[in-house]
């Protein structure tokens, strides 16, 4: 069994992880709370843009559902008169400067997230210095900025924070990488403002978020057709996103004899990868779809989804910006 394996068993399904992941962990943790304190009492610079600035992230590695709310909260921003972009730091991706997307970027070059987005008409900037990524955005005349998987990433000020939570996996064991799948302490989740449940049943304190995806979408030309047109019939399903488990058990609640492919998060795909030596229809996420449109076959498929929460948390996130912008100030950590 790979490590990655290894440690997921431990996390998630209770097996014995090996001895030196707890020191490991104690250290670790040691690292999160000074890295945080230098941040709070200012040692460590933090960044301030002069628009707001909304971090969706999460405190457990591997995917929640970031991606899905940050769309579904760029729609809702403009529907609210913003004019919101995206920073992400680009991960899986070759380049290192700041960098506005443009038609030409490319998976490898900025990675698939990035290019998801920059693809359903949200302006994107990538860069391993997010400060100065994000200042492209509001050079191009975004008056609110999305950091896209930036809880942990302290030195870009921040005014509001959302939590994403899988609702499936919730917290595993609750332990500390590599002991366990948290970034950062559990306590950790009564400082941010908002705590997005995706899937599962949310808990007190918690937004409900379910992902919707009833249409497919085919790589080559674009031509759509409803997902329950593949129930009661085999198809092979492919994910490298961070829980692959959550797509196929979508596509087996919709009816389909799924024949699972998960692939590490953020793969980078070739075609071999995809040749399963027969004709059956092959679904894949979009953020999958991404990277495969150049070598295409007719029967390959994306399922994209949209996120789905309650209109409520819309409301009460434009109460937070509008405070946030009556009083200037951004928020300090705590």
């Amino acid at each position: 069994m790979a490590l990655a394996d290894t440690l997921q068993a431990g996390w998630y399904g209770g097996e014995r992880l090996p001895w030196w992941v707890y020191p490991l962990a104690a250290l670790y943790g040691a690292v999160v709370a000074i890295r945080r304190r230098l941040y709070r009492s200012r040692w460590l610079r933090v960044v301030q843009l002069p628009c707001p600035v909304i971090v969706v992230g999460n405190i457990t590695a591997g995917g929640a559902g970031k991606t899905p709310l940050t769309l579904a909260l760029v729609d809702a921003l403009r529907e609210r008169g913003y004019r919101p972009g995206v920073v992400s730091r680009g991960y899986g991706g070759s380049r290192r400067e700041p960098a506005l997307l443009d038609s030409a970027a490319t998976p490898a070059e900025v990675g698939d997230e990035p290019c998801l987005m920059h693809a359903s008409g949200v302006a994107v900037a990538v860069g391993r210095d997010r400060p100065a990524a994000a200042q492209l955005l509001v050079g191009a005349g975004c008056t609110v900025v999305i950091a896209d998987d930036g809880l942990q990433h302290y030195r870009l000020a921040r005014d509001l924070e959302i939590c994403v939570i899988d609702g499936d996996r919730r917290f595993g064991n609750a332990r500390l990488l590599p002991a366990g799948p948290l970034r950062e302490p559990l306590g950790r989740l009564e400082k941010v403002d908002f705590r997005v449940c995706n899937g599962g049943d949310a808990r007190s304190g918690e937004v409900s978020m379910r992902l919707r995806g009833s249409q497919a979408r085919r790589l080559s030309d674009g031509c759509e057709r409803p997902v329950a047109d593949f129930s009661r019939a085999r198809a092979h399903a492919v994910a490298a996103i961070g829980h692959p488990q959550r797509f196929f058990a979508s596509l087996a609640a919709q009816g389909i004899e799924v024949i699972a492919h998960p692939f590490a998060d953020h793969h980078a795909f070739v075609p071999q990868d995809l040749a399963f030596g027969d004709d059956l229809p092959v679904l894949m996420t979009e953020k999958d779809a991404i990277k495969c449109r150049a070598f295409a076959q007719p029967h390959w498929w994306s399922v994209p989804v949209r996120a789905e929460l309650p209109s409520s948390f819309y409301d009460a996130l434009r109460a937070r910006l509008d405070s946030v912008q009556a009083t200037s100030a951004p928020m300090a950590l705590s």
